[in-house]
């Protein structure tokens, strides 16, 4: 007699109870609610955001006057001209500059504000408002008032100069000094702003910390260089990190004041492209001006974050299951 091998018959699948049911329906509507909620947010951010980057990658391969529907295509060749532009190489170099000054003088002097107005003054609150007022003014408003404020005739600068018996400065219109007075402007606008971060950030250092390492023995000095700076680290490269993409992409005080010369002693990068775009339409250059800056700033954050942000970033998240 012949046998059959027996085959193994399939479970019959096993349908989803009803609260397993519910909650998937849960989970789904969690999901399009939380979808709905961003998509406002993802449409702006795509329309005034992506789209105004990809259309300035587009332009950038053209020569284009800006008018029309831009059909003349070079590729690479307005990037081939920043490369040798003297204009937009000059400007990477005052570009430097202003991020060097910016963070051996200007920063500096804010954490030493900052530490002066964290200790116990008559008048304190006074002092931080009218440190922190500059930056409460827009930037036109900055550079008209230091228009006239640094004006070779009469102005406050050039009164102060002649009453110490030395002789008044064209500030504004000499290119040995229109970069030191344009940097002069910047900070006297922006270094409230980081006096403001590094005093918040000295507030939160425990005073236990001081206080325990005075009872030690320590001076001022020591207590500043061993405990003090080392808490404000991450304050501090924040403040660095900010005050470095404010220097590349720098336009509006610049322009107010000088529009860029003498003989494009005070231009930047922001500035340049604005000449090339609006003023003698070059829009395809212009683009790839902005394109630059963007590749710039994307370069220097990501190797900031990378090599410099990377442990404060990391410390400041908690991982799942490690409390208890």
């Amino acid at each position: 007699m012949t046998t059959e091998s027996a085959q193994p018959l399939a479970a019959p699948a096993r349908r989803p109870t009803q609260s397993e049911a519910l909650q998937s329906r849960r989970r789904s509507n969690k999901r399009l609610t939380i979808l709905l909620f961003l998509l406002p947010a993802l449409l702006l951010f795509a329309g005034l955001v992506l789209l105004p980057m990809a259309l300035g990658v587009y332009t950038s391969l053209f020569k284009w006057n800006g008018f029309g529907a831009p059909s003349n295509f070079i590729g690479l060749g307005n990037f081939a001209r920043l490369l040798e532009d003297p204009v937009f190489l000059g400007d990477l170099k005052r570009g430097l500059v202003l991020v060097l000054l910016s963070v051996v003088v200007q920063l500096p002097v804010a954490l030493g504000l900052a530490l002066l107005l964290n200790q116990r003054l008559r008048f304190r609150g006074l002092y931080r408002l009218i440190f922190f007022a500059p930056y409460v003014l827009s930037e036109v408003i900055t550079g008209i008032l230091f228009t006239m404020v640094l004006s070779p005739t009469g102005g406050l600068v050039n009164r102060l100069f002649e009453g110490l018996g030395l002789p008044g400065q064209t500030w504004l219109s000499d290119p040995d000094s229109v970069l030191l007075a344009l940097f002069f402007v910047t900070s006297w606008k922006y270094f409230g702003f980081h006096m403001i971060l590094y005093l918040a950030g000295r507030q939160e250092i425990p005073t236990d910390l001081t206080e325990a390492a005075m009872m030690d023995g320590a001076g001022t000095w020591q207590i500043f260089r061993n405990v003090t700076l080392p808490l404000l680290g991450p304050t501090i490269r924040i403040s660095v990190f900010l005050s470095i993409i404010g220097a590349i992409q720098l336009f509006d005080i610049v322009w107010v004041l000088t529009g860029g010369g003498p003989i494009h002693a005070s231009e930047t990068m922001a500035v340049t492209m604005f000449q090339y775009g609006f003023r003698r339409y070059e829009v395809g250059y212009a683009s790839a001006i902005s394109v630059a800056i963007f590749l710039i700033s994307l370069v220097f954050a990501l190797f900031y974050q990378r090599f410099v942000l990377r442990r404060d970033l990391e410390g400041a998240v908690t991982k799942v299951g490690a409390l208890p």
